[in-house]
Order: structure tokens, then sequence, then C-alpha cells
């Protein structure tokens, strides 16, 4: 197995519910730390969002590994930030039988 090339810094966002004071919640993105990954495309279509059509791209994002309950280790409903760029984690899986890196299988939504 050939080692990932981790040239792109992403920034690992958790989401945060804070009690709005009338029984909900609001909801923000807080920053965990950057990570180093190797991200690469797959094949893209479109799906059907709350309001708009969103043109959707999978991509794999590989990044170092880290043991299971670290805050540097991705799960899923976490998302990567690049500037402007947002990548959905839908799963996180190891790349190899040590553990030295995760694939995490993301998802970039653009607007239409």
């Amino acid at each position: 197995m050939n080692a990932p090339h981790l040239n792109r810094a992403l920034v690992l966002e958790a989401v945060v519910r804070t009690p709005d004071g009338a029984g909900g919640f609001t909801e923000a993105w807080s920053a965990l730390g950057t990570l180093w990954a190797e991200v690469l495309p797959g094949s893209g279509n479109d799906v059907l969002g709350e309001e708009r059509m969103l043109s959707a791209v999978p991509y794999r994002v590989t990044v170092r590994g880290a043991p299971v309950g670290s805050p540097s280790r991705p799960v899923a409903g976490q998302r990567f930030r690049e500037g402007t760029r947002i990548f959905q984690v839908q799963a996180v899986t190891e790349r190899d039988p040590d553990g030295r890196y995760l694939t995490c299988f993301a998802r970039e939504e653009v607007p239409k």
C-alpha cells in the first residue's frame, strides 16, 4: 500500500447544540483542529435539497489515524472545511490493518 499524499489542510468541525431558552436549541459549528489530508473526488450527481437542487460530489478524504474517541478522529456527522468548501463526513474506516490512516467518506454539496 502506498502512503497517501497528505497535502491539504482541512479544519475538522463538530456541531454544538445550545439551548435557546424556549425548549429548543440552536446549532453552530465548532473547530476541533486542523488535519492534513488527501482528498480524492468520486463521480457527482444532483440531489434535491430543502429548497433547491444541489450538486453533490462524493469524496474520499484520507487523514492520519487516531484512536477511537480521540477529538482528532473524525466521525460521521462532523465536517471538514477548506475555506468556503464544506465536506460532510458520512462514514469513517481504517485504511490499513494497522490503523495508520483513516478513510473518511464525505460529500460536498454545492448550490446550483
